[in-house]
């Protein structure tokens, strides 16, 4: 894809690139091209020449089938591979306004950035470039939701970032959990931001816990109150999480101890972290779905891409270059999270058949497992926590 973004402008020496948001920039086009397929036509969806028009299938994991393409064969955008693409960047640190110094990798040391200079090409298709005002127009009137962890609030990002090329958005914070981006000027398009890295009620008991990453209470069935009262004023909600499910955890449902992920605590069943995911995101998926006239969209788990280590050990991400197709496969827990992940969507799809429900699957998993990840890792500013 053409959205390598967030980047510097190599021409300028003191502007600096952010890589923070690689691993979700890839995702917008593929947003783009998911809610175009929800009932809606966007005339900036076009495989080139602009007079055909672009018919997408979800993924090999889910039921729906999607559309055709002009020739009568099926698309499907989430299976490609990634070429060079020597006009990236699209935005920079300077264009941006939203972007956080914090994240900001050549400033703090990182020099090779081989990495950004790629896109995302389906087999057998390339995915044009998002065209900002054709978007904007298009969306107008409408609310898209980002509801997750640090990852969904750089998706987020990277469409703001985008946007920012033909209009700037008037923002506002409702709580510390919730940001609002408006864009006014004919369009009335809202872009909402819920911070919610577990999708439901959490808490923090022990700030130390048994991994030193802290020890969390998770509310399994009770979706987190900064995203889902709000659920029926959304067009669109985009829900991902999978990172945070890594820390420890006791787990609840209908306000009773079940059990817990890593607590290392005596009488209590470690259910791990998969049933944690598994029933936060079933609980997330009905929350949404319940309300109708929203349309469901579920992104999949991008894997780490750290070498060396763990994140908070001694890892860092290092590649100039994605891998090449088979080069790397998902493993371990990665694997887990992405098969549940799919099983609750189409669970979530058959109880709300018949209902007008719309939901889609935004299987990026694989093309975040080939990517050079752009994850500032070691190279950011690091912000001490206040005792």
């Amino acid at each position: 894809m053409a959205l390598l973004n967030n980047l510097c402008n190599f021409r300028v020496k003191r502007q600096y690139f952010n890589g923070k948001y690689l691993i979700p920039a890839i995702s917008i086009l593929l947003l783009v091209a998911v809610i175009a397929v929800s009932n809606a036509y966007f005339p900036f969806l076009v495989i080139m020449p602009r007079t055909r028009s672009i018919w997408l299938s979800y993924s090999s994991f889910s039921t729906s089938t999607g559309g055709r393409k002009a020739d009568g064969e099926t698309c499907d955008i989430f299976r490609g591979e990634w070429v060079p693409d020597h006009d990236a960047p699209y935005y920079t640190n300077d264009t941006c306004p939203i972007i956080h110094e914090h994240y900001d990798c050549m400033k703090y040391g990182k020099l090779d950035l081989g990495f950004v200079q790629w896109r995302w090409r389906p087999d057998g298709r390339d995915l044009p470039r998002l065209d900002p005002a054709r978007f904007l127009s298009s969306m107008r009137g409408k609310t898209l939701a980002f509801i997750g962890d640090s990852l969904a609030k750089n998706h987020m990002n990277s469409l703001i970032c985008l946007l920012t090329r033909v209009a700037e958005p008037t923002t506002s914070w409702p709580s510390s959990e919730h940001t609002v981006y408006h864009y006014g000027g004919g369009y009335n398009f809202t872009v909402l931001n819920f911070w919610a890295p577990f999708l439901v009620r959490s808490e923090l008991v022990d700030a130390d816990g048994p991994a030193h990453t802290g020890l969390w209470n998770l509310y399994l069935d009770e979706p987190d109150a900064a995203w889902a009262p709000l659920v029926p004023a959304f067009d669109y909600a985009v829900v991902s999480a999978s990172s945070w499910f890594y820390r420890p955890s006791m787990l609840y449902e209908a306000g009773r101890l079940v059990g817990c992920h890593h607590c290392l605590l005596p009488n209590v069943t470690d259910l791990t972290l998969r049933y944690a995911l598994r029933m936060a995101t079933r609980a997330a998926l009905r929350a949404v779905v319940g309300c109708g006239g929203v349309t469901a969209v579920l992104r999949t788990v991008s894997p780490s891409q750290y070498e060396g280590g763990e994140w908070n050990k001694d890892g860092n991400c290092v590649r100039t270059r994605p891998y090449r197709r088979g080069e790397k496969t998902l493993q371990g827990f990665e694997l887990d999270f992405h098969t549940l992940q799919v099983e609750e969507f189409e669970a979530a799809k058959r109880a709300a058949s018949g209902g007008g429900v719309r939901m889609m699957l935004m299987d990026t998993t694989e093309a975040m497992i080939l990517g050079a990840d752009a994850h500032p890792s070691r190279y950011r500013g690091w912000t001490r926590r206040k005792e």
